[in-house]
């Protein structure tokens, strides 16, 4: 087994490893069942890396969001690590052909959905992998008290007998309740298990919350007193552009950003601020997982986020380098109103979701018993406009069917173009020799990405083909999709909208087995998170820092000192003091005569106006000076 220390050197080029990281990678390699409470950018991916590079075989990772698993397998990538990540939109020969190269050891990190544990392919093959760790990236899904949960998640434990042998199993997130710990490490049956958690404290984190009408001229105060990076976070697609639009106008360099953006414009956009060609990023909460940017200064929300965790994992993206940085909270009144109704839209009527169930079946014209694990583009407005539904609600109703188990619906992602033949090189010859056609768009392949594309997936660019060979880009995409058909090749298209996917055959809508029960809970837990992001708006005596670490159950003795609660309180401090020392200084310079005020203030030394001012004033109504007409005082007697 190799030291970790000398892997993190190797491939990280770190010297040493940040606080509980090496403690929780030991655990792990002492193949204790181990959770790891990290903050956000604690360096949670760190503690399962490294220990998969100490050990022989393959480790299997465990995380429902598709852009971390995309950014995590290119920065390994990046460092000479062999990985692979399988999700929803993917052919199923690219799937099979991923997974021989599990079984052979040709890939050391699978990043895989849990909504592809239950499938018969990947269990099939799991058995044969020498998987030496299992890694379960954002734990809280396993608990319906968490605020992302994912049913998929409650079946993790069932593949463990296909592991085989004792792997080491570690469970991370950043944002855990007590309850939702308990519920976690029951539902992975993590026996005498170790648990590590990180203070929710981040001493160089400063949180404010300001409630005002005009959130916009705060927005420049803030955007004008605090320099460097700083992102933005609104509720609406539309918000982002108005925002950015309004700051670009006003010397603030800003970009938008949100899901329904092409990929090369979201990419674009994304890299200019990242390089800091651009200051501020205004998004909605689609941005932010899986970019690693530490020197973010400020994070500004102009609407309420649904929880504290949610609020927590957003904010935490300011002063990732430990420098100074600052969370912003601006609210009014009716953003708790609009929080509130939204919620209760949020939890539609059970007939309202067979209604869109069956209205998804008709839009992709699916048989019952049919299409399990198929994926189809998806666009709310295009599928509500169709079927006359709200989008709004039409949206919450999926999300409602995602938690039953039954869909689910990603973000846009960027999914190049991938191609593979499906003969062998003598096959293809003679077939190039028999369909003169389709030779040019062949050796145009193997031209420009070679002999590989016989044994595995290449990513290729229908515009680049199509420049090598003088042909148009819908030439040479018409002709791929013939020779996919005709089975020379398999070829899956670019993609880059959001992808909705069906996790069980299509059932009969008016079947629909939703657990009235458990959808009750739920809006109940919901409702709880609601109310708790309210308070910690409202709340205008604790220590903000404070009231995270008591949310997420970590036992606080001390104020964090930097928040705007723990401010004004030093403020208030310091002006008692002041007074107190500014009124024994005049009840020393006054006599039983009467002096006039600007040589009491000389005698006294209090050279702060409105000090002296507001000193004399207390003592006045305190009787213990008087103050003649002519403006002169003298002490009682």
């Amino acid at each position: 087994m190799q030291d970790p220390l000398l892997v993190l050197k190797k491939y990280w080029n770190y010297d040493s490893f940040r606080p509980l990281q090496e403690e929780i990678i030991h655990s792990v390699l002492e193949k204790k069942d181990t959770l790891a409470l990290l903050p956000t950018g604690g360096g949670k991916s760190v503690c399962f890396q490294v220990p998969a590079l100490c050990l022989p075989g393959i480790c299997l990772v465990i995380t429902p969001l598709i852009a971390l698993m995309k950014d995590q397998v290119e920065q390994l990538k990046k460092r000479g690590i062999a990985a692979s990540a399988i999700y929803s939109g993917m052919p199923r020969r690219e799937i099979d052909i991923m997974l021989d190269n599990c079984v052979f050891g040709k890939v050391k990190f699978l990043y895989i959905s849990p909504e592809r544990l239950k499938t018969e392919l990947f269990q099939a093959r799991v058995s044969e992998m020498n998987v030496s760790l299992l890694a379960i990236d954002e734990a809280h899904c396993i608990s319906q008290w968490g605020y992302d949960f994912r049913p998929s998640y409650l079946d993790i434990a069932e593949i463990y007998p296909l592991l085989g042998g004792e792997v080491c199993k570690v469970a991370l997130t950043a944002t855990a309740t007590k309850e939702v710990r308990v519920d976690l490490l029951e539902k992975l049956n993590f026996e005498q298990s170790a648990i590590f958690q990180k203070s929710f404290a981040r001493k160089n984190l400063s949180y404010s919350v300001f409630e005002l009408e005009n959130k916009e001229q705060k927005l420049f105060e803030i955007l004008n007193n605090v320099k460097g990076s700083g992102i933005v976070y609104v509720r609406s697609r539309k918000e982002t552009a108005r925002i950015a639009t309004i700051l670009s106008r006003s010397g603030i360099s800003s970009e938008y950003y949100h899901a329904g953006l092409g990929i090369k414009e979201r990419s674009a956009k994304q890299t200019n601020w990242i390089q800091n060609k651009v200051r501020v990023m205004v998004a909605t909460n689609a941005f932010g997982m899986g970019i690693d940017k530490p020197d973010v200064r400020v994070v500004i929300h102009l609407d309420l986020p649904d929880s504290l965790e949610a609020y927590y994992q957003e904010a935490g993206r300011a002063g990732r380098d430990e420098k100074n940085a600052f969370a912003v909270l601006l609210y009014a009144q009716s953003d708790i109103i609009r929080l509130r109704e939204n919620f209760t839209r949020a939890f539609p009527s059970i007939d309202f979701l067979k209604r869109v169930y069956q209205s998804l079946a008709n839009f992709y014209k699916l048989a019952v018993g049919s299409s399990q694990w198929q994926s189809f583009d998806f666009e709310v407005n295009d599928f509500s406009t169709s079927y006359k539904l709200n989008p709004y609600d039409t949206f919450y109703a999926i999300k409602k069917l995602e938690e039953q188990g039954l869909i689910l619906l990603n973000e846009s992602f960027f999914k190049p173009s991938v191609v593979m033949f499906s003969m062998s090189h003598e096959e293809v010859y003679r077939y190039c020799i028999a369909n003169a056609k389709m030779e040019r768009v062949i050796k145009g392949l193997l031209r420009l990405y070679g002999g590989e594309m016989y044994t595995e997936f290449m990513k290729i660019s229908e515009h680049d083909l199509a420049k090598l060979i003088h042909a148009s880009v819908p030439e040479v995409t018409k002709t791929l999709d013939y020779l996919h058909k005709t089975n020379v090749l398999v070829y899956d298209q670019l993609k880059e909208k959001p992808q909705l996917t069906f996790l069980t055959p299509r059932m009969d809508a008016g079947k629909l087995n939703i657990n009235k029960k458990e959808f009750d809970l739920r809006r109940k837990s919901i409702g709880t998170k609601i109310e708790s992001i309210v308070g910690y708006a409202q709340d205008r005596n604790q220590c903000r820092t404070r009231i995270f670490q008591e949310y997420f159950d970590e036992v606080a003795y001390l104020n964090c000192g930097v928040c705007d609660r723990c401010i004004q309180e030093k403020k208030k401090r310091k002006a008692v003091l002041e007074m107190d020392n500014a009124r024994s200084r005049i009840l020393e310079s006054v006599t039983g005569e009467w002096i006039g005020i600007s040589e009491l203030k000389s005698n006294s030394a209090i050279h702060n106006d409105f000090l002296f001012t507001e000193t004399l004033r207390a003592l006045l109504d305190d009787t213990l000076i008087e103050l003649s007409p002519d403006g002169r005082v003298k002490g009682k007697t």
